[in-house]
């Protein structure tokens, strides 16, 4: 069972996220933080890693170190570096993002299980919302990413192969899955236009 102290994150993350939503759409942000620290907790996280996981983008998204510090406070330094671990940038503005995805994929191979497990299940999340958005609006989607479709597409094989390395999990599966229904669905998208 969990304790006190994630009601705490989660209302941390609400307040730092409330304003924000999914990228192109009217879904509230705070629903993708709820969905990475389920799946977390669903594929045997612990609470500092759902924790970790509603507040994976806080430093990326809110505030950068000084946000990551605040985390630090509160939830302590287990979940702080689990945080930093998930992001792909520290400052503000950030860096180019061709050159920050890459950076952030070559730290990701030799990651520790505890920290792959998060990353995988925002990649899942993110992975599954997309093959949803591209149902619904087909490859307009692609328009959201900085990466259009093609970077995107290069992005989530490379965070599996990342993912991949001395590492062993069921969610890799899910997420395999997820990302080939992407790369068709994506294919099959273009093709229409």
């Amino acid at each position: 069972m969990y304790s006190e102290r994630l009601d705490e994150a989660f209302a941390f993350a609400h307040t730092l996220h409330r304003n924000q939503r999914r990228k192109g759409s009217r879904v509230p942000y705070v629903t993708h933080l709820m969905a990475v620290g389920a799946l977390v907790g669903e594929h045997g996280g612990d609470e500092d890693q759902v924790i970790a996981a509603l507040l994976h983008d806080a430093m990326e998204d809110q505030g950068g170190r000084d946000t990551l510090e605040q985390v630090r406070v509160r939830f302590g330094d287990r979940v702080a570096e689990l945080v930093t671990g998930a992001s792909d940038a520290e400052d503000d503005p950030k860096p180019p993002w061709q050159e920050r995805k890459e950076t952030f994929l070559q730290r990701l191979g030799a990651a520790p299980p505890e920290l792959k497990l998060l990353v995988a299940a925002d990649k899942l999340h993110n992975a599954r919302a997309t093959v949803t958005d591209l149902r619904q609006v087909g490859a307009a989607v692609w328009d959201r990413f900085r990466g259009g479709r093609d970077g995107t597409l290069w992005y989530y094989t490379q965070a599996l192969a990342a993912l991949s390395q001395d590492w062993e999990h069921p969610i890799l599966h899910d997420l395999a899955q997820a990302v080939d229904e992407l790369r068709q669905l994506g294919q099959a998208a273009e093709a229409k236009n």
